[in-house]
C-alpha cells in the first residue's frame, strides 16, 4: 500500500478490548463462558490455543478520521503495536476456534468434555486412577459450604443471592 498505512486505516484495533481467559475444563467454567456470550458485543475467540473474551467497544479517544485523539499520550499497549501485526492489512482473523453464540459454545463444550470423560474412562480401563482434589467441608456460620473458582480459591460471600 503506497503511503503511510495509517492514512487508509480504518481504526480495527481500537474498536474492540480483548482479554485473556482460562480455558474452560468443566460444566462450571463452560457456563461462565455461556453468560459471557449472552450480551451483545461480546464474542470469545481462541488463537493459538489461547482464549480471549472479545468485547466490541470503540475507545473514546478514536477520531472521525480513525486516527488517535491522545496519540502522544496514548497507553503502552497502543504504543507497542506496530504495522507489522496491524489488522488492517493482516486479512481474516487467524482464529483456532470464534463463539459469538451460547450454542456455538455448547457445541464444542460437548465435544471437550465428551472427550475428556472418555480419557478419563480409558485410564480406569486401564488401571490408570485421576487423582481428584476434595475439599473439607468448613461450613460458615449461616450453614452454608463456601464456593470454589475452578483453581480450589474461595470465591467471596456476596450475599445470599440464591
Amino acid at each position: 500500500m503506497p503511503g503511510n498505512l495509517c492514512e487508509h486505516c480504518s481504526g480495527l484495533c481500537c474498536r474492540y478490548i480483548a482479554l485473556p481467559i482460562d480455558e474452560p475444563d468443566c460444566k462450571d467454567e463452560f457456563d461462565d463462558v455461556r453468560w459471557y456470550l449472552l450480551h451483545g458485543g461480546v464474542s470469545v475467540f481462541v488463537e493459538d490455543g489461547d482464549w480471549y473474551l472479545n468485547i466490541e467497544t470503540e475507545c473514546r479517544h478514536l477520531q472521525p478520521d480513525n486516527r488517535c485523539g491522545i496519540y502522544e499520550t496514548r497507553p503502552q499497549v497502543c504504543r507497542d503495536y506496530s504495522t507489522e501485526n496491524c489488522e488492517y492489512h493482516a486479512g481474516e482473523y487467524g482464529y483456532d476456534r470464534h463463539f459469538l453464540t451460547p450454542e456455538d459454545l455448547a457445541e464444542y463444550e460437548r465435544e471437550a468434555l465428551g472427550s475428556k470423560r472418555r480419557k478419563s474412562k480409558k485410564r480406569r480401563r486401564k488401571g490408570l486412577h485421576v487423582k481428584t482434589r476434595t475439599r473439607k467441608s468448613t461450613a460458615g456460620t449461616n450453614g452454608n459450604a463456601p464456593q470454589f473458582d475452578g483453581r480450589g480459591v474461595p470465591l467471596p460471600v456476596l450475599g445470599n443471592w440464591r
